[in-house]
């Protein structure tokens, strides 16, 4: 293979208010015709970064390129004004970016966005600019291509929106294509079927791809090559198959550690990375990973490793070549004692007990919102966002709750907490009707019902201490003095681990780890029986994933907490959950016990969602994606059973008659007319 790109000792600086910022430096990397190479790393470790430098689009964000060379097929880019860079971008490279939203232009249809790329590269006239486009939207898997052609980025949903953006990027079938966290906002059902129809399309244009990611499963299932960053530089580059079957950094080894398998010990703790990526500001001296590594030496901490070759790869570590020698440093040795001095706590798990007490019984719930008006603003129609949900919450234990965007999780957890009010149906706490109490009676439940946010930062007044944030909990339910509330919140500080000095700093102090304990440590000021966890670790890297999740089981025992956890990392709901239910356009259709689920899926559509892990055995091959498409739209479902027209075993009965949600075996339920063991 001919090597199209080459970066060479590149060095990118920010303009701030303070002077220049060294963003990544020394990055050196090449990429051939017709291979994939990843770059993996935690957030700040300059992925982003390095890939916007080679479209040069950090000129528009007050970067600079101060050092080094980047070349595309034998031009440098580093050399070339910006009037010449729109001749490469969309033809030579183009770009998939984490959010499909910000690349499109609203006030435009999809099809006239596409086209315009097409005639800005000469690539044919107006006409022909239609046909491709219209081509490129049915290749990447959309159905209704001429349909979609003329509809705008909002009315598209998450995934059809992905494809989108990957057609405007192959419109003028660019040799480079690079994709900055392209699936990480995406189910797991999408994330599959966009990462197949990357590897499809690769093929049919031969073009090379730069895959960015935090997901080490992504990396093993797509990548020929990797590149681990951290706080800037390159830490270790090697092929595939030789990062995943022995790493020889130790940050490797503690990311491939952190990664939630679907055979890790739910008895163990997670594994995750003690600390956080540094700031750039404020670096450390030597090895930029020693103040987090367990094999740091003076040497480690006084002088900086360079990028070498070893065992054929690079890595950047003073004693890659001892470490690797160790009997436990290769990470798929289950009794691998690496870095597991801060791991290896038992945990006690909750047996599932049928006969225990039962905190939350939902009976038929169902919720509907109207949509349009038809004359003196009578609703037209609904939209059926949960229907006729039964279930029980069991008091102390984890139940998990999982499913694709749209099946109605968030709403249904919001009308636990009558955040929400039912259209129909009840909700019993403790055996009481919510939905029966007064405002005055029901501010008095709510101490009991706490919520964790996926978005913890948005979720508190950024212009309030964290103190404050904690405190506002305890003055509206409790009549404690302004003292014994400050010792609370400083004994709230050190429980979650943030420690008591972070009471007189802002929430925008902290990383996205330390802000979700902050929302942990308010969720916990007044005591709550239960708490409704909404995708509360989804965006963050897996080791942060991994120490919020320990933190939750933690906090589980030693509080007596019940949780409800709404998730789309099925191996994280899996570690965490004694429970779990499966949600489908508003209906439950499958609840067991996390073992159960996972081992004997009865559900075909929950067996979907499990084929659809991306995997790091390389040994082992996946089973064909079974769930093809996207969710209907809840306004039109499907009749029968709502699956029906993504099941690869459906029959006539299936779209006909609708399943009834039956126990199958003991304490497992499950929709289905058919179920699959």
């Amino acid at each position: 293979m001919t090597q199209l790109l080459d970066v060479q000792h590149l060095q990118v600086d920010f303009i701030t208010k303070d002077g220049y910022l060294t963003a990544i430096r020394d990055v050196t990397m090449q990429i051939k015709a017709g291979e994939t190479v990843c770059i993996v790393g935690e957030s700040g470790s300059g992925k982003t970064v390095a890939s916007k430098s080679i479209m040069r689009l950090i000129d528009f964000e007050n970067g600079k390129i101060t050092d080094g060379s980047i070349t595309l097929d034998g031009m440098d880019l580093t050399r070339l004004t910006q009037k010449e860079l729109r001749a490469i971008r969309g033809k030579k490279v183009a770009m998939i970016f984490q959010e499909p939203m910000s690349a499109f232009d609203p006030v435009f249809t999809i099809g006239k966005q596409i086209i315009e790329t097409i005639i800005e590269h000469k690539q044919g006239n107006k006409a022909d600019a239609k046909k491709r486009a219209i081509y490129l939207l049915d290749r990447v898997g959309i159905s209704d291509a001429e349909l979609r052609f003329k509809q705008y980025p909002n009315e598209l949903s998450g995934g059809m929106l992905q494809r989108a953006m990957i057609a405007m990027a192959l419109a003028c079938e660019p040799d480079l294509l690079i994709a900055d966290e392209p699936t990480t906002a995406l189910d797991v059902t999408i994330q599959a079927q966009i990462l197949q129809l990357l590897q499809e399309l690769k093929e049919e244009f031969h073009m090379s791809i730069l895959l960015i990611t935090h997901d080490m499963g992504i990396a093993a299932e797509v990548a020929d090559r990797i590149i681990v960053m951290y706080a800037g530089e390159i830490l270790e580059q090697a092929t595939v198959s030789q990062l995943f079957e022995l790493p020889h950094h130790p940050y490797t080894n503690g990311l491939l550690q952190s990664i939630t398998k679907m055979d890790s010990d739910r008895g163990q703790k997670l594994f995750s990375i003690e600390g956080t990526i540094p700031s750039l500001s404020n670096l450390p001296t030597g090895c930029l990973f020693h103040p987090r590594c367990p094999f740091a030496t003076d040497k480690c901490r006084m002088e900086k490793p360079s990028l070498r070759e070893v065992n054929g790869r690079k890595t950047a570590c003073w004693y890659a070549e001892e470490l690797v020698q160790r009997n436990d440093w290769n990470q798929t040795d289950s009794s691998s004692e690496v870095f597991q001095s801060s791991i290896q706590e038992p945990l006690q798990l909750n047996s599932v007990d049928v006969s225990a007490e039962e905190l939350f019984v939902i009976e038929n719930l169902s919720k509907t919102y109207p949509i349009g008006t038809r004359g003196f603003f009578q609703p037209q129609s609904y939209v059926s966002a949960v229907d006729n949900v039964s279930f029980t919450i069991r008091k102390g234990e984890t139940f998990g709750l999982v499913g694709e965007s749209g099946s109605g999780k968030s709403t249904l957890g919001r009308l636990l907490l009558q955040l929400e009010k039912a259209s129909e149906g009840k909700v019993f706490f403790q055996g009481t009707n919510l939905a029966k109490l007064s405002n005055k009676e029901l501010r008095e439940k709510r101490k009991h019902m706490q919520m964790i946010y996926q978005d913890p930062y948005g979720s508190v007044n950024p212009r309030w201490k964290v103190g404050d944030i904690i405190e506002e909990p305890l003055k509206v339910h409790e009549s404690f003095t302004s003292k014994e509330n400050r010792l609370k919140v400083e004994q709230l500080l050190d429980a979650v681990g943030l420690g008591r000095k972070a009471y007189d700093r802002y929430p925008h102090e902290f990383s996205g780890g330390q802000r979700q304990r902050i929302a942990i440590a308010r969720a916990i000021a007044i005591n709550p029986q239960f708490i409704l966890a909404d995708e509360a670790v989804s965006a963050l890297d897996v080791s942060v994933q991994a120490q919020i999740v320990n933190l939750m089981k933690d906090l589980q025992q030693e509080l007596d907490l019940t949780y409800l956890f709404i998730g789309h990392g099925l191996n994280v709901v899996r570690h965490i959950s004694d429970r779990i239910g499966v949600m489908y356009l508003g209906q439950l259709v499958e609840i067991a016990d996390s073992e159960t689920l996972f081992k004997r899926p009865a559900h075909h559509y929950t067996k979907g969602l499990i084929n659809s892990i991306p995997g790091i055995d390389l040994s082992q091959q996946r089973e064909v994606i079974t769930v093809k498409g996207e969710i209907p739209s809840p306004a039109n479902p499907p009749s029968g059973c709502r699956f029906h027209t993504r099941c690869p075993v459906a029959t006539a009965r299936c779209r006909e008659e609708q399943p009834i949600f039956r126990e199958v075996k003991k304490d497992h339920w499950v929709a289905c007319h058919y179920p699959a063991f």
